[in-house]
């Protein structure tokens, strides 16, 4: 099975230990993973904002690079989300239409093809910690990612879950949201970060970037430094102690 790995933008430039973390698990799961070193962005920020013509021409590289795979995978909701929810309607008069749509069909977020295409649990690891989850919101309502991470996190030996309040609630960070709307990001970040620390674990763990840059930064500013903010991958293959 030929896996292509979206690595993601902000994977890429910000926290790559997610991208080979990523990587470890797919491959300990079978699959051969090929990671195109050309790929760039999904065209989600542009599509957001309102520009098809730029994010038109960002699918059409994505679909170039990985349309030979049998899937094409990514650690993370919203540019998987971006991929399969999206491109239909980006596509919807192209003459590559059914071809995209062929390809959204295979594309899964990483915890989602990890239980529900390939049914793998990573080998059981020791942990003495506590976690919560936030479940961001593309994962969660564009590709019904909810039970996955959490089945994977459960094979974790020790590792105990401790759900928080609102955890299905948005961080604030929503993209361009963040950028345009900075006041209702930071007071809905903040509620987030309360419900964080209610829940008295030492990590929050979820599976986009975004959101964890978000909630990280916001945690920070506040003045918490122990708060660990892990991505899913990260803990499933410790490529980081917790």
């Amino acid at each position: 099975m030929r896996v292509g790995l979206f690595v993601t933008c902000l994977v890429d430039l910000m926290r790559p230990r997610i991208g080979f973390a990523a990587l470890e698990l797919l491959e300990a799961a079978g699959c051969e993973v090929i990671v195109p070193d050309t790929q760039t962005c999904c065209g989600q920020p542009g599509y957001n904002s309102g520009d098809r013509a730029s994010a038109l021409a960002l699918a059409r590289k994505v679909f170039a690079e990985f349309e030979d795979f049998d899937y094409v995978v990514a650690p993370s909701g919203s540019c998987a989300g971006m991929i399969r929810t999206h491109y239909p309607d980006l596509f919807h008069d192209q003459p590559e239409r059914a071809r995209v749509d062929a390809l959204c069909a295979r594309t899964y977020e990483l915890t989602e093809f990890l239980v529900d295409v390939m049914k793998f649990s990573p080998p059981v690891k020791k942990s003495i910690k506590t976690i919560t989850y936030h479940d961001s919101c593309s994962g969660l309502r564009e590709l019904g990612v909810k039970a996955q991470p959490r089945a994977l996190l459960a094979t974790v030996k020790g590792l105990t879950l401790k759900e928080m309040d609102e955890c299905e609630t948005c961080c604030g960070f929503g993209g361009t949201f963040a950028v345009k709307y900075g006041d209702i990001s930071t007071h809905i970040a903040d509620r987030k970060c309360d419900n964080i620390k209610a829940s008295g674990a030492d990590a929050v763990v979820l599976g986009d970037l975004g959101c964890m840059l978000n909630i990280e930064g916001r945690l920070r500013r506040r003045g918490d430094t122990s708060t660990q903010v892990l991505h899913v991958a990260e803990v499933l293959a410790a490529e980081v102690k917790i």
